[in-house]
């Protein structure tokens, strides 16, 4: 697919489905104007890697039909770094490259249905204790998504930062009254209702969980 055809492939989702260029702009984080540029000036040129991936996500499309290689969008493996520490116990954060111990490889496609971040966005833990059981059992590998934070929050689980201490928890959000409820899937663990939004420092969605089996 050529630059043109790309633009012209979104210039046609656009229409159809009654979409503002400076809304799909301020959904890439960019300028007002940038989808506009884009596709009326050709400027940029071409779309970034992470901007191609946010809008095909939105409109529900391949990345092939907004320019992609379609070789790329089904075949690639993706390495996202597995991080040596701990989702309930242990300080420290997710921006950090310095405790990456190994890579785990996810196939791309995959990911782009299931998050999305980016692979430099995405990171797996461990989960340790059982708070979250019997959804998340100590020892579990979690997919942790950090473009999918604060700013997109809804209900789901996802990894918070409490007093230089990460923990994974399930969030419920009021969105009338902008508060959350805090809580543990084993009813053991007590549960924090009413929460300000804007005090809970959240690291990153949860999006996918691996285990042992045995």
């Amino acid at each position: 697919m050529t630059d043109e055809e790309a633009r012209a492939a979104l210039q046609r989702l656009i229409e159809a489905r009654g979409e503002d260029y400076a809304g799909l702009s301020r959904l890439l984080g960019r300028n007002p104007a940038y989808v506009q540029q884009y596709i009326k000036r050709g400027t940029p040129r071409r779309l970034a890697e992470a901007d191609r991936r946010r809008l095909a996500r939105y409109f529900g499309v391949d990345e092939a039909e907004l320019g992609a290689a379609r070789e790329t969008a089904r075949d690639a493996l993706v390495p996202v770094r597995r991080l040596e520490i701990g989702a309930s116990a242990g300080a420290g954060s997710l921006a950090g490259d310095e405790r990456a111990r190994a890579h785990i490889a996810f196939d791309a496609a995959w990911l782009r249905r299931i998050a999305s971040g980016s692979a430099d966005r995405l990171a797996v833990i461990r989960v340790e204790g059982d708070s979250m059981a019997p959804t998340l059992a100590d020892g579990d590998d979690i997919l942790v998504d950090r473009d999918d934070a604060s700013a997109r929050l809804r209900d789901g689980i996802y990894v918070l930062r409490i007093e230089d201490v990460l923990v994974v928890k399930r969030l419920s959000l009021n969105p009338a009254a902008r508060t959350l409820s805090i809580r543990s899937d084993n009813p053991a663990y007590p549960h924090w209702p009413d929460c300000d939004a804007a005090a809970v420092d959240v690291i990153g969605r949860v999006v996918w969980a691996g285990r042992r089996i045995g």
